[in-house]
């Protein structure tokens, strides 16, 4: 029995064991799964990584909801490790329980270098790829600047550019990068073509476009290099110029680029859908926002019933509301002008609809593209910042004044949602493009002689938004030196603030007995009070002094120049201001619009002088049809001492050309008329001009080569003598009168790159005896 029994035990023994074996094996495999799940990092094996860390490796590892590794979540560590650059390959295995991760760490990037470059610098080249040395070797990177290279490229205007990138062993696991460039030819336009235009000429339309034809002068402007985002925006700037011109159905339905091989450049043509002239008809204002009345904010709308349609005016009119509504309380509220058109009557009934937008807040501003324009030069563009409620009006209005700066090819403002559901992030897109300017030039002027000069400066010095600029000129009766600097948004005011240091000689001519030195320094700072309207606030001190020399006559130079002389230097110590109103449509080629300047400034605080000198400038243009633009202008000018002193002679008025052509500088005015003395003209105190032209292009004479013809007429007079009528007991002869000049003439103006150069040509009508006369006369201003 107990045989049977012992056999009947074994079997029972060997069962046990089984089921204990089978327990045994589930308890270690909760226990590894629970390891696995509580320290994941624990069962991950990295081989080949030298450079990177094991544990940065295994933070690409995230097991599932189940604490395994499932297939899932190796997928996305795979891409992950992948995607941060630094492995030629990844390969993820499974080994038992564990994983292993076998990496190939990507090779180091030593130097990357440009071969074959000759129009563009290395520097720009550097700026535009993303391989960067000491960064890792990625292929895919590689191709992708090749691209990043042609399309810089292409916006430079070069096209058949081949790149082909190539690798240079240097041992350690690095390599050298070099792009061998192929640059092809110069891809310019040759044509610039307009349909549909009837209300504007092609010359009008041609000056408000940045692109133009290939002519002498495109080595120095690069105008006419093809670019489809210049394109673009030209096209945009048409439909702008038109809207803002009363035609508010217009538009530009195509811009068509077409290659001629022939000609080897590009044809470009704008297809204009012009429509018909609108005026403001009924202009209201509703306002949805609680607690804020409508009649409390119309005098913020610039638009007004029965004027001309211009959309500039909308849009500034929806700026300054939404700026008002934030002072308000209200930082979301925006204005949307509602449009209906009467087109039979032929007006245009804007409401402007105030309402509280979405409670959205800026979260981030995300700035690209800027490799040189410092980026605290684009926020101060901004009327927003980060935390500040997300207002769309005001966002618009910093992409136009980032336009407006003239630092870059292109911006774009893009908005995208941000964290959360009341968060939003504005992308600003930028494309940076030359600033500097060099100019070296040479000519003649009636009032300066045989002249020469040399022009450096960057209205972007290093990015930093400054202007710096020196100028030094060579002349056969005047040399000069002048180095300034201004920085816009000074104070986050708004202002631009400006110094400069000057000297300058004039030499006797035969246009005056004597000559002048004058050296100082001027600081400046100017706000803009509106749209249209700035006040410059100024300081300058200025050591101003009287030469004299034999006369070639050898008459006795005039008796005020002598006094002038023996008094020796003065310190000119004034404080003034100018105030500028300008509504130009154009500032180089206007064809409507006002343009204003009053100054004024006052001498003797310090310094030697005591004198209160102003002078009113203003010019309205006015497009009559066609290439036909007429201009009037009117001149006025008083200076006056005080504190017992009498006013400098060289701050006097010394009429000439620039106040009525046809007469030599210093041809008009009070005149010493002693009996042997050289004749000198020694200055007014009151001064006034006035001009009638008519301007327009020249028939067969291309509209890029900037020339415009013009005929005029021109009045005036410079009287009142201030100076001293006796010295060394002698008694000064001078002719005084308020007599009336004038002439009439025709010129040729040429908007150059160096400024605006001038040839006049005009017969005095009405003039004194004694006046100087010179019917030719050029003239050289900046724009």
């Amino acid at each position: 029995m107990s045989y049977e029994a012992g056999v009947r035990g074994v079997p029972e023994a060997r069962a046990w064991r089984r089921h204990a074996a089978a327990l045994l094996a589930v308890v270690l495999a909760l226990s590894a799964s629970q390891a696995l799940a509580t320290d994941p990092a624990a069962t991950i094996t990295v081989e080949g990584s030298r450079r990177v860390e094991a544990a940065t490796v295994r933070s690409y590892f995230h097991p599932a909801a189940d604490g395994r590794y499932d297939a899932a979540s190796l997928d996305a560590a795979l891409k992950g490790l992948i995607g941060t650059g630094l492995f030629d390959q990844v390969k993820i295995d499974r080994a038992g329980d564990g994983i292993v991760v076998r990496l190939t760490e990507a090779r180091l990037l030593g130097r990357v270098a440009f071969e074959g470059n000759k129009k563009v610098t290395d520097q720009d080249l550097a700026a535009a790829v993303q391989s960067k040395p000491g960064s890792p070797f990625q292929r895919a990177m590689v191709q992708a600047d090749v691209g990043r290279m042609m399309e810089f490229y292409r916006h430079v205007g070069r096209d058949g550019v081949k790149v082909v990138p190539e690798t240079i062993e240097r041992g350690n696991e690095t390599v050298d990068l070099v792009f061998t460039v192929t640059e092809g030819t110069k891809t310019t336009v040759r044509q610039i073509n307009f349909v549909g235009n009837h209300a504007f000429s092609r010359r009008q339309l041609a000056a408000v476009i940045s692109t133009s034809a290939t002519n002498v002068l495109s080595f120095l402007t690069h105008a006419d290099i093809y670019d489809p985002d210049r394109v673009a925006q030209d096209r945009d700037l048409l439909r702008r110029y038109y809207r803002n011109h009363g035609y508010a159905d217009a538009g530009v339905t195509d811009a068509r680029a077409e290659y001629d091989p022939t000609s080897q450049g590009f044809a470009i043509t704008f297809v204009i859908d012009e429509g018909e002239p609108y005026r403001f008809g009924n202009v209201d204002l509703e306002s949805h926002v609680a607690g804020v009345e409508s009649e409390r904010l119309r005098a913020w709308i610039q638009a007004r019933s029965g004027a001309p349609f211009d959309g500039s005016l909308l849009d500034k009119s929806c700026e300054a509301l939404a700026r008002e509504m934030e002072k308000l309380g209200s930082p979301f509220a925006h204005a949307t002008p509602r449009t209906n058109r009467n087109a039979e009557a032929r007006r245009v009934n804007v409401t402007f609809v105030i309402d509280e937008g979405p409670r959205n807040y800026i979260e981030r501003i995300d700035i690209h593209g800027n490799t040189r324009t410092r980026e605290y030069v684009i926020r101060r563009e901004f009327d927003l910042a980060e935390g500040d409620a997300y207002n769309q009006t005001l966002v618009d209005r910093a992409e136009r004044r980032l336009k407006s700066l003239n630092y870059f090819k292109n911006v774009k403002i893009t908005s995208r949602p941000g964290s959360a559901s009341d968060r939003v992030v504005l992308d600003v897109e930028t494309v940076d493009q030359p600033t500097g300017d060099f100019f070296v030039s040479g000519g003649y002027s009636t009032t300066d002689g045989w002249l020469g000069e040399v022009k450096l400066g960057d209205r972007n010095f290093l990015g930093t938004g400054a202007a710096v600029q020196t100028k030094v000129s060579y002349g056969q009766y005047s040399r000069g030196a002048d180095l300034s600097v201004s920085e816009p948004d000074i104070l986050e005011s708004r202002g631009t603030a400006g110094a400069e240091l000057f000297g300058r000689q004039t030499f006797a001519s035969s246009y005056q007995s004597y000559g002048t030195d004058s050296y100082g320094a001027n600081f400046t700072l100017t706000t803009p009070m509106t749209e249209e309207t700035s006040v410059q606030w100024r300081y300058s001190i200025t050591n101003q002094s009287v030469t004299l020399a034999p006369t070639s006559s050898g008459a006795a130079v005039s008796l005020p120049i002598q006094q002038a002389a023996a008094a020796g230097p003065a310190w000119v110590s004034a404080v003034g201001s100018t105030t500028t109103y300008r509504t130009l449509d154009n500032t180089k080629s206007p064809t409507s619009g006002v343009n204003s300047q009053l100054s004024q400034d006052l001498a003797g605080l310090g310094g030697d002088v005591r004198f209160l000198r102003t002078t009113e400038d203003v010019r309205y243009y006015q497009s009559l049809g066609g290439d036909l633009v007429g201009m009037v202008r009117a001149q006025g000018g008083y200076i006056t001492s005080w504190g017992g002193q009498q006013a400098p002679l060289i701050n006097s008025f010394f009429g000439g050309p620039s106040m009525v052509r046809g007469f030599a500088p210093n041809g008009i005015g009070p005149r010493d008329l002693t009996s042997g003395s050289a004749m000198d003209n020694v200055g007014g105190s009151l001064f006034w001009a006035t001009t009638a032209e008519l301007q327009s292009g020249l028939p067969g004479v291309p509209d890029e080569y900037g020339l415009k013809g013009s005929a005029f007429v021109d009045a005036g007079s410079v009287f009142r003598y201030a100076g001293p009528t006796t010295f060394g007991g002698q008694t000064v002869n001078v002719a005084s009168g308020s007599i009336l000049r004038s002439s009439v003439g025709v010129g040729l103006t040429w908007a150059s790159p160096f400024g605006a150069l001038a040839v006049n040509y005009a017969v005095p009508v009405t003039k004194a005896a004694y006046d100087v006369t010179q019917p030719f006369n050029f003239t050289a201003s900046p724009f």
